[in-house]
């Protein structure tokens, strides 16, 4: 059952990381372009312990710091619906590539001293 686990475990690393450099192959992210495009993100994102209830309680997580490839692949994931939050959703349906890539990139450079969005 363990190396059952740890084979599971280590295959969805090596899918992720297959669709992170997909992404980077494809479109360059830009933090400075994605400073103008998380206005909608930081309404829960920047909100510390924030707890969203549509359609179940869910913790939202604080995304400042985080790879920006996974970013842009969880975006990209939720725009196909294979991510099922239906407010990233909606959310997501409506950025480009282009777009996904700029906010992990902008999420990505933030750090808990970024002056540019503290409440990450």
């Amino acid at each position: 059952m363990k190396k059952h686990l740890i084979s599971q475990l280590a295959l969805s690393a090596g899918l992720a990381f297959i669709a992170f450099a997909a992404q980077a192959d494809d479109v360059q992210g830009s933090a400075k372009a994605g400073a103008g495009k998380v206005w909608l993100c930081t309404g829960c994102h920047s909100i510390p312990d924030y707890r969203a209830d549509y359609p179940l309680v869910y913790r939202v997580p604080m995304i400042g710091g985080q790879n920006a490839g996974y970013i842009a692949v969880a975006l990209s994931e939720y725009k196909k619906g294979e991510r099922k939050h239906p407010t990233m959703r909606a959310i997501a349906g409506s950025l480009s590539d282009q777009d996904m890539a700029d906010i992990g990139e902008y999420y990505a450079a933030q750090t808990s001293s970024s002056p540019i969005n503290p409440l990450k």
